[in-house]
């Protein structure tokens, strides 16, 4: 019996995941909630060096969550 992945925590389906890679379901309902939980917004490819840069700065930003 599998368990009920709505009910699990992200954090539990990703262990879950994890232990257990070829679990086409969880793997479905992992990429469904992480889907679910992702922003909208959308943004133009970078046009110049400078919008390259702006995006990397974008990036180190979100990474280092100063966001």
């Amino acid at each position: 019996m599998k368990p009920d992945f709505t009910a699990m925590t992200k954090v539990d389906l990703r262990a879950y995941l994890v232990a257990h890679p070829n679990d086409r379901d969880a793997f479905r309902a992992f990429v469904d909630r992480f889907t679910a939980d992702a922003s909208p917004e959308t943004y133009a490819m970078p046009q110049s060096q400078a919008d390259i840069e702006e995006v990397a700065k974008l990036i180190q930003q979100k990474v280092e969550g100063g966001c």
